[in-house]
C-alpha cells in the first residue's frame, strides 16, 4: 500500500514540480489543519460561499499563493502553482451540502456548567485583585493568571481551542470571559481559579464584549451570521440577533464593541456598509429617524435589545472609539482595495463628519490615546506599511507619520508613562520593539528582546511601573521590563503568549489600551 501510494505521487508530479493533487487532497493537505477538514473554520475562519463572497477569485488565489497580511495565513506558492490555487478556490466557492444550524436551542444544549464549582468569598491568593494580569498562551491553549506584583503564575489553566479577540472582564474584576475561533465561551472565577461552565456560542467567532452593568456578554460569530447575547450569570442565552443590512444582504460581525456611557454594543459588519448599535439599558434613547431602526418609529419598552442601524460609506470592520464613546474611527481591513484611509462617524447624529488620511490598512482597534499640547491625540499602527499614524481627534487631521522598521500590530501605552511601545509583527524586523516619546514623536529606542524571534503585544502592571512585552513563538516568553528605563527585569518562559490583559487597565478603560 505504502509503495503503492508513493509511485502515485510521483506520477502526480507535474514538469513544474508541484503536485497534480485535486482540490479537495490539497485543501485537506495545506488548509485543514486551520480551517477544518468540514471548512467551517478552527484557527482560521470557515471557508465557504457565505463567508467568501466579498472575495474575487483572483484575490482568493493570491492569498492562497502569497499568504495575507494582519493574519497568521501564511504562503503556498512553494507547494502550489497558479492552476492548484485557483483549483481550491473555485472548490472552496462551491457550497457545503448543509451548514449546521445553530440558534438559540442548539446553543443551550451545548452549554456545559461545571458541577464542582462553588463561589468563594474572597480571593484564594494574597495578591491586589486589581493588578492580576491574564496572558493567553495560544502554543498549548493554555492561560496563565499572574500576580503583577511579584509575576509569579497563580494558575495555569485549559481554554477552548484558539483563543481569539481578547478576554473580557465583568466590572468587579471577578470573573473573566474567554472565547475561541470555534465559537466557545469559557467564563473563569479568577477569585476561586476555577473554570465556571463554558457554552458554544457560535461556530466561527471573532471576538466578544462586555456590557458595562456586567449582566450580558456579546458574542460576534462569522458563523452563523448573528450576534450571540449571553447572560454572565449561568451562559444561558438572552438573544440570538440575526445579521442582515437593510437590503436583506447577510453578513459576517467583524468585531462587537462596548459602549459604555451608551449602554450599548456597537457591531462592525464584515460584508454590509452599515454600523449597528444594540441597546442592553432599561430605558434606549429616542433618535428622530425611525428608519435608522430595526424596529420602525418607538422602541416599545419590552423589546429586548433594539437595534439601531447607521449606514456607511464603504465598508467598515475595524473600529476605534473616543474616550466618550460618542465618535467612531473606522476603516476597511479587507483585501478588496479598501484597505486604506478611513472615516468618522458620529453616532449621535449617526453620520459621517471627517475623513481620515491613513496609509496603509490601519489597525485602528488597537490605537491609543494621550494628551499633547492641550489636545487628545490618538496613534495606530498599520499592517501594511511601516509607519504610525498620528491624529489629532479635534480636527481629525493626521499630524505625523512615524516611519517604522515594518508593518506592526500593537500600540500600547499607560498613563504614567511617556512611551509609546509599538512592535514590528510582519516582515524580516517582527523581533524589534519600537518606544516612542508620546510629546516629541520620535523613536528613542528600539529593543530586541530575542534576535529571529517575533516579539508583540505590550501590557502594563495596574501602577505602570512594568511592562510586559511577549516573545511570539512556541518556545517564547512574557519579558517584564522596567518601563522608565527599559531594562529587563524577569523574563518567563510561556508557550506563544500572545495577548496579555490587567485587570485594572481594562476595566477602567485606560487609554493607554485596547478596550
Amino acid at each position: 500500500m505504502k509503495i503503492g501510494r508513493v509511485l502515485a505521487t510521483l506520477v502526480a508530479i507535474s514538469a513544474s514540480g508541484f503536485a497534480l493533487a485535486g482540490p479537495q487532497e490539497d485543501y485537506g493537505q495545506y488548509c485543514a489543519s486551520c480551517h477544518c477538514a468540514d471548512r467551517l473554520g478552527g484557527t482560521g475562519p470557515a471557508l465557504i460561499p457565505e463567508t467568501l463572497r466579498r472575495f474575487r477569485d483572483a484575490g482568493l488565489s493570491q492569498v492562497v499563493l502569497n499568504g495575507r497580511p494582519a493574519t497568521q495565513m501564511p504562503a503556498f506558492g512553494e507547494f502550489l502553482d497558479q492552476p492548484g490555487a485557483d483549483a481550491i478556490v473555485a472548490w472552496l466557492k462551491t457550497p457545503l451540502d448543509s451548514v449546521p444550524p445553530w440558534g438559540e436551542a442548539e446553543i443551550m444544549a451545548s452549554r456545559q456548567m461545571n458541577p464542582d464549582y462553588v463561589a468563594v468569598d474572597a480571593p484564594v491568593w494574597d495578591s491586589d485583585p486589581m493588578n492580576i494580569t491574564l496572558v493567553v498562551e495560544t502554543g498549548d491553549h493554555h492561560v496563565s493568571v499572574l500576580d503583577g506584583d511579584t509575576f509569579d503564575v497563580l494558575d495555569r489553566f485549559p481554554t477552548p481551542f484558539a483563543v481569539h479577540g481578547g478576554p473580557k472582564y465583568d466590572p468587579t474584576g471577578r470573573y473573566v470571559f474567554i472565547m475561541s475561533r470555534d465559537g466557545w465561551v469559557q467564563k473563569y472565577d479568577i477569585y476561586g481559579l476555577r473554570e465556571v461552565g463554558r457554552v458554544r456560542a457560535g461556530l466561527n467567532s471573532r471576538n466578544i464584549a462586555m456590557s458595562a452593568d456586567g449582566k450580558w456578554l456579546a458574542v460576534a460569530n462569522y458563523l452563523p451570521n448573528t450576534l450571540t447575547i449571553l447572560s454572565t450569570e449561568d451562559l444561558s442565552v438572552a438573544k440570538v440577533q440575526e445579521i442582515k443590512g437593510k437590503d436583506g444582504t447577510p453578513s459576517r460581525v467583524s468585531a462587537v464593541y462596548q459602549a459604555p456611557p451608551r449602554e450599548s454594543f456597537v457591531l462592525a459588519l464584515k460584508d454590509v456598509p452599515e454600523i449597528w448599535e444594540i441597546f442592553y439599558g432599561a430605558n434606549p434613547p429616542q433618535f428622530g429617524f425611525g428608519h435608522d431602526w430595526r424596529i420602525e418609529g418607538p422602541v416599545p419598552q419590552d423589546t429586548p435589545f433594539p437595534v439601531r442601524r447607521i449606514s456607511t460609506k464603504g465598508y467598515l470592520d475595524d473600529f476605534f472609539f473616543d474616550q466618550s464613546y460618542e465618535y467612531i474611527m473606522g476603516a476597511s481591513r479587507s483585501d478588496t482595495g479598501e484597505g486604506t484611509g478611513g472615516q468618522v462617524i458620529d453616532l449621535v447624529i449617526g453620520q459621517k463628519i471627517a475623513d481620515l488620511d491613513l496609509p496603509g490598512m490601519p489597525h485602528l482597534s488597537s490605537g491609543i490615546t494621550w494628551e499633547r499640547n492641550g489636545t487628545t491625540i490618538m496613534a495606530t499602527p498599520h499592517i501594511r506599511d511601516g509607519v504610525v499614524s498620528v491624529i489629532d481627534m479635534s480636527t481629525w487631521e493626521t499630524i505625523k507619520l512615524i516611519e517604522t522598521e515594518g508593518p506592526g500590530f500593537f500600540a500600547r501605552s499607560h498613563e504614567t508613562s511617556p512611551y509609546i511601545w509599538v512592535d514590528v509583527f510582519f516582515g524580516p524586523n517582527k523581533d524589534k520593539m519600537h518606544v516612542i516619546d508620546k510629546q516629541s514623536l520620535e523613536i528613542v529606542a528600539t529593543l530586541q528582546p530575542e534576535p529571529g524571534k517575533t516579539v508583540a503585544h505590550v501590557e502594563f502592571t495596574r501602577d505602570g511601573r512594568y511592562a510586559l512585552v511577549s516573545i511570539w513563538e512556541d518556545d517564547g516568553a512574557v519579558i517584564v521590563y522596567d518601563a522608565k528605563t527599559l531594562e529587563e527585569v524577569r523574563r518567563l518562559p510561556m508557550r506563544k503568549p500572545s495577548g496579555k490583559y490587567n485587570v485594572w487597565n481594562k476595566i477602567t478603560f485606560s487609554e493607554g489600551t485596547s478596550h
